[in-house]
Parts: C-alpha cells; sequence; structure tokens
C-alpha cells in the first residue's frame, strides 16, 4: 500500500517590474498576453467563478492539467485563484494563489502568494516556488520585449 500524506506550505515571492500595473494585469486578464508566458489555456474566462483550464506537456513527459477557478478580481490590484495540478491522472496538488499589484514609481510590485496541499510527495513547495520563480521571470521578459 502507498503511503499517503499531505504537505502543507505557503510561499511568498516578489518581482518588480519596469511597466505598469494596467499592463502586467493585462498579462494575466488577457488570453493571448498570457499565453506569451504562461502555458496557453483551453479555457479562458477571466471573471469571479470563471475557469482556467490547461493541459499538456513535453512529447515524452506527463500530461499536466491545471484547472483554476478565480475567486477575487481587483483590476489592475489583486487576482486570486483556487487550482488543482495533475501530472496524468494523478492529483499532485491543491492551491490558492494571490496576485497582488502595487504601483510603484517606475513600475509595479507583483507580490505572489501560494497557500498549498502538496500530495504524496508528487511535488514539494520547493519545487513548485522554483517553478514560480521561471514562471515570473518568463513574464518579465515578456514585458520587457513589449515595453
Amino acid at each position: 500500500m502507498t503511503e499517503r500524506f499531505v504537505k502543507h506550505a505557503t510561499f511568498v515571492v516578489e518581482r518588480t517590474y519596469a511597466a505598469s500595473p494596467a499592463r502586467v494585469y493585462k498579462a494575466w486578464s488577457d488570453p493571448s498576453a498570457k499565453a506569451k508566458w504562461f502555458s496557453k489555456a483551453d479555457i479562458f474566462e477571466f471573471r469571479v467563478g470563471g475557469r482556467e483550464y490547461s493541459s499538456g506537456g513535453p512529447p515524452e513527459g506527463p500530461v499536466f492539467t491545471f484547472d483554476a477557478c478565480y475567486q477575487e478580481i481587483v483590476p489592475e490590484q489583486r487576482i486570486v485563484y483556487s487550482y488543482t495540478l495533475d501530472s496524468d491522472d494523478v492529483r499532485i496538488s491543491v492551491s490558492i494563489t494571490t496576485i497582488e499589484l502595487i504601483p510603484m514609481e517606475g513600475g509595479t510590485k507583483l507580490i505572489f502568494t501560494e497557500q498549498g496541499a502538496f500530495f504524496d510527495g508528487h511535488d514539494t513547495p520547493e519545487v513548485r516556488e522554483h517553478g514560480t520563480n521561471e514562471m515570473l521571470n518568463a513574464l518579465g521578459k515578456t514585458l520587457e520585449q513589449e515595453g
């Protein structure tokens, strides 16, 4: 029998972008803008109660399925969503994510907070935080290129 366990964790990643809160918000809220730095969504309903869904992965690797529901949206200030992440047919985590956009001179401070339940060692908070850093770096590069 496989040992079952849950690891709970919270991590916070901060970035400063030389882009207005409106531009950073658009990078999260517009499906074509978001697809430039995040996996292209199969479903993208950016509204409270709306769903964002994507499924895919490398040809030789597992299929990852991201299934999110938007819980709170304050334009150009805050986005909150809950989501599940599956690897093939295995649920590896459930999380709630809060993105805060804070205007500052010359740009925007983004605070990304994730609170997660990671299941049975299939994923870890450390791996997720590393992936989040990579994701926010990709967002930064996209904002620079479009600046």
